[in-house]
């Protein structure tokens, strides 16, 4: 009877533990499959992609802010202009070198007619201005203030006028006087030339390529070109007869009147030698590319 007993003591305490056991297993499965259930899988994943995305560097290498595009139009080298000038109404363009030196050239014209008398002949004069220069402009300061060493290498620059003498009329040459035959009556040309080629210097304000990038200039220059003293000459022909006798010889080729004609010439040399220097004076317009 005693060991029945503890045999049935045994028994139940293993029944107990086993079922003890049982129901914590049972509990703990549970509670694993709550847990499963309440944390999705998506959202998850997506939490670990956060936390991936805030691991990772940037890719981006850190450095200095890009620069601003340059300007699409880049920079202007070329302007052109007009003018007017003591030397004549004229066109003149200008290429950029460096920030502070242009090359520029130009050209000017002009015509004026003008009759006049001298020594009892009739001058129908035409003053024609032809000439082409070029310079260097030096910007000292950056701005429009320049300095401009040049060169008018062509001066086509003269007094033209034809010469007449009316049937019957007088005239002196060199101090001489002369009648002019009513049957051929005397004709001729005077002409004044300047030197081909004169040195130049002008100060100015303005520039044809502003570096501020104006589209549009004003410029006003100040100078004088090295001309050098002009010369006159002056061809007759005709008949000339003097003055009482009424000697009457060729214009043309007599030697008497040759030599009274460049004494005449002689003179008017003597009254322009003092003119050697050109005055320069202009203002321009101009617009640049």
């Amino acid at each position: 009877m005693r060991k029945f007993s503890l045999l049935f003591a045994v028994l139940a305490l293993s029944l107990v533990t086993g079922v003890g056991a049982t129901r914590s297993f049972a509990q703990s499965e549970a509670a694993a499959v709550e847990f499963s259930t309440t944390i999705q899988p998506a959202s998850l994943h997506a939490d670990l992609r956060r936390v991936s995305a805030l691991a990772e560097p940037d890719p981006t290498p850190a450095g200095p802010a890009p620069a601003a595009p340059a300007n699409p139009e880049g920079p202007r080298r070329l302007g052109v202009g007009v003018k007017i000038s003591l030397l004549g109404i004229g066109g003149e363009a200008a290429v950029a070198l460096t920030k502070r030196i242009n090359v520029r050239g130009g050209g000017n014209f002009f015509n004026y007619s003008h009759s006049f008398d001298k020594d009892g002949i009739t001058y129908d004069g035409q003053l024609a201005f032809r000439s082409a220069e070029a310079h260097l402009d030096l910007f000292p300061f950056a701005g429009g203030f320049h300095v401009s060493p040049g060169l008018l290498f062509y001066n086509g620059n003269n007094i033209n006028a034809g010469a007449t003498v009316g049937a019957g009329q007088t005239f002196t040459l060199g101090g001489v006087t002369y009648s002019s035959s009513a049957a051929n009556p005397v004709t001729g040309r005077a002409k004044l030339d300047f030197n081909k080629a004169a040195p130049m210097l002008t100060i100015g304000f303005g520039n044809l390529i502003p570096r501020n990038r104006r589209r549009w200039s004003l410029s006003t220059e100040f100078g004088v070109a090295y001309t050098g003293a002009p010369k006159a000459s002056l061809a007759l022909q005709g008949t000339a007869c003097t003055v009482p006798a009424a000697i009457c010889v060729n214009a043309a080729s007599d030697a008497t009147v040759q030599s009274n004609i460049q004494s005449e010439v002689a003179k008017v040399n003597h009254d322009v030698s003092a003119i050697k220097i050109w005055p320069i004076a202009s203002f321009g317009f101009g617009v640049n590319f």
